[in-house]
């Protein structure tokens, strides 16, 4: 089993992300084993796919937490959201059982688990585990992020044209395909190379570790981007909405950078959305 190094000791550990860590930790076990032992697929529309693997990952999680913390709320991808009360909790765990099913049901070996912790509407714990490389990445509010029990930061460049993006598409993307395309196209000639790897989760962690300069998307769902979100800024690096304006996890859009390249980032996708509106 994978055993992170521990965080350096300045660095408070707190149950909640000792919690999330084991959690995360498990379900890229279990996703590790059923790629060996095999696993039934099935479609949740034309293009979006679900597999046993999805689920039984967020059993588990919902297992773990509903007994170590009754009281808490749960949002999670693939059986929705539970609320323990008559009233909604001041903690909310966000669940991504397995970020990239379309990869992991190719065989391809970009995905992972996700879990964050929102208190009072804020996120404060997250984990993200690549069981693939071994790599675990986790966050906690104030107390930056880290891979591994190595310190993150993100990248330094400071010109698109030097840069390295990533991006993702919804599994709507023939309904949208003008605006995607549009704005993709738009990067392409700004950025020095734009990547898109299948996971939102991983491409997040990736802008906190400086392998990507910048990450954007749309059409996003809570549990793709909490705790991936609370990594890139705990590792120095900035979040929003596309239109620049605050993050949120639950806006549906996103733009995650280094901090240097961020206001340019927000420029190319404003331009492009402008170059699609109909002359007056």
């Amino acid at each position: 089993p994978f055993l992170a190094a521990p965080h350096p000791p300045n660095v408070a550990t707190s149950a909640f992300l000792d919690t999330a860590r084991e959690i995360v930790l498990a379900a890229g076990a279990i996703q590790g084993a059923r790629q060996r032992s095999g696993f039934r697929i099935d479609k949740k529309g034309v293009t979006d796919l679900v597999t046993e693997v999805d689920l039984e990952c967020e059993r588990m999680c919902r297992t773990v937490l509903a007994e170590r913390y009754p009281d808490h709320d749960i949002l999670a991808e693939e059986l929705g959201g539970a609320s323990t009360g008559t009233h909604p909790s001041t903690h909310r765990w966000i669940v991504d059982p397995l970020d990239g099913t379309t990869n992991y049901a190719h065989g391809l070996p970009i995905y992972c688990s996700s879990l964050g912790l929102e208190v009072q509407g804020e996120v404060v714990v997250a984990a993200i585990f690549d069981p693939s490389r071994q790599e675990l990445f986790t966050a906690e509010k104030g107390e930056g992020a880290w891979l591994n029990g190595e310190r993150l930061r993100v990248s330094a460049t400071d010109r698109l044209i030097d840069s390295l993006l990533v991006t993702g598409f919804p599994y709507d993307v023939r309904l949208r395909r003008e605006e995607l395309v549009a704005v993709f196209a738009a990067f392409l000639t700004e950025a020095r190379a734009v990547r898109r790897l299948g996971s939102a989760a991983v491409d997040l962690c990736y802008v906190a570790a400086g392998r990507f300069d910048g990450f954007w998307e749309q059409h996003l769902k809570p549990w793709d981007v909490a705790a991936g979100a609370l990594i890139v800024t705990e590792a120095g690096g900035r979040m929003s909405r596309m239109d620049g304006t605050a993050f949120s996890v639950d806006a549906g859009s996103l733009v995650a950078s280094n901090g240097c390249l961020h206001d340019a980032m927000v420029h190319v996708i404003a331009a492009a959305h402008a170059a699609l509106m109909p002359p007056l």
